[in-house]
This record gives structure tokens, sequence and C-alpha cells, in this order.
């Protein structure tokens, strides 16, 4: 069983740890520096998607203005062309 673990990661289990403590020290540096948290992070993240979410549907809205816009000149023009052509 050890020798799968050591397999699945990639080295034995003291390195391993050793690993991600040193790399979990730099970013968490590199994160202080630049005024990041994992709060951040994730509200940042959560509100792209509300934004994204928002402003879709925004741009629906604006789609659904140049249709009705468009259908008030449409609409009469089709039905006088109809009855025109329907009395010949």
């Amino acid at each position: 069983m050890s020798d799968q673990v050591n397999r699945f990661l990639g080295d034995s289990l003291g390195r391993t740890l050793i690993k991600l403590v040193v790399v979990s020290l730099i970013v968490g540096f590199v994160m202080t520096v630049f005024g990041l948290t994992p709060w951040n992070i994730i509200y940042g993240f959560r509100d792209f998607i509300l934004e994204l979410w928002y402003r879709g549907f925004a741009a629906l809205g604006r789609v659904g203005d140049y249709l009705l816009l468009g259908a008030t000149i449409v609409i009469p023009l089709f039905v006088i062309l109809r009855l025109f052509s329907y009395r010949r």
C-alpha cells in the first residue's frame, strides 16, 4: 500500500508534505503582497458570474426592445401588404 501512496503522490509522503508546505508559504507570501485573501477570490469569482448573468439578461432585454420597436413597423406593413395581395 505504501508503494501505491508513493505512486499517487509522486514521491514519498514526507517529501510531498515538505514540498506542499514550501509552495504554500510562497503562494501565501505572494497573495499577501497583492492583498488577496481566499474570500476575496471567492467573492470576486461570484461577483464575476453574477455580473455576467445580469449583463446577459440586460442584453436580452435590449434585444426584446429592438424586437418590439421593429414589430411596430413590420407587422402593420405585413398586414397591409397581405390585404392588398388578398384583393388580387
